[in-house]
């Protein structure tokens, strides 16, 4: 077998849809041995079940990333079946369409859902972390990536506890990689924004998503594979000087001034300076 990450062992969480899916059929496709690791465990085994008729090696795994027993047995069972561990892909997140309509203000936010996104979306990949890193020296070295998102990047009027929890994921990103990169372990992570899926569109409306393909400097709003197509990179020795960055995958959405999109949609530009 040969590709870019041929003979990698790789764990992808959130891997039977969305991001998630398509990072595991991309890194399958390039030699990876893949583990599909998701609550979702027969949308799972549908996403190995695919690979493997392919032509490629997967097996599906349940996994609760919020449950510390759980991800041991994930990174056991990984263990069990292809002896070592070099990738982990931290991509699992509450997307619900219901849950996140329930993050919004501060001052209106449940707390139930406050504990439950922080439980996912940042306990979540610091369990994954605690558990592949010991496994990755084993293996002689490993690559960590996170899905962190643009939310924790800039502030927003809604998504508080999500924009919370990958704020800290940014920071955990940053801490691994200074704490065990000496020991072969590299944690990047990969911040994207608004990506055209359905998903997208049960919890955005269409008015809203034009205003978001507005801020993009590209034509369009990225697709799932752009995202897969960072993370292969980073997985493989490609990317071997790559460690502690938060890798955007925006479309340039937060490259420029807030008012540049306004400005080139009326057609108008302005030669002053911010301190005109």
């Amino acid at each position: 077998m040969t590709g870019r990450v041929c003979e990698k062992v790789a764990i992808v969480t959130g891997a039977a849809s969305g991001i998630g899916r398509v990072t595991a059929e991309t890194l399958a496709r390039e030699g990876a041995r893949v583990v599909i690791a998701d609550i979702d465990v027969e949308g799972g085994r549908v996403v190995a079940d695919a690979i493997v008729a392919e032509g490629g090696q997967a097996i599906a795994v349940r996994v609760d990333v919020g449950e510390e027993r759980e991800i041991v047995s994930m990174v056991e069972a990984t263990m069990d079946a292809y002896g070592s561990l070099h990738v982990l892909h931290n991509n699992a997140a509450i997307t619900h369409p219901e849950h996140q309509r329930r993050d919004g203000s501060l001052l209106d936010l449940d707390i139930a859902v406050w504990d439950e996104t922080l439980r996912i979306d940042l306990r979540g990949p610091m369990l994954g972390c605690k558990h592949a890193i010991p496994r990755m020296i084993e293996s002689g070295g490993g690559s960590i990536i996170n899905t962190t998102s643009n939310s924790a990047l800039a502030g927003d009027l809604t998504l508080t506890a999500y924009s919370t929890a990958k704020g800290g994921l940014n920071t955990l990103t940053l801490s691994v990689a200074t704490a065990f990169g000496k020991q072969g372990i590299r944690c990047n992570a990969v911040s994207p924004a608004h990506i055209e899926s359905p998903s997208l569109a049960s919890v955005v409306p269409p008015e809203v998503v034009e205003m978001l393909r507005s801020q993009c400097l590209t034509p369009e709003l990225g697709r799932p594979q752009d995202v897969a197509n960072l993370v292969l990179f980073l997985a493989s020795d490609e990317s071997s000087f790559v460690t502690g960055q938060i890798l955007r995958v925006d479309g340039g959405a937060l490259s420029h001034l807030a008012h540049v999109a306004q400005l080139r949609d009326s057609g108008r530009t302005t030669n002053r300076s911010d301190s005109d």
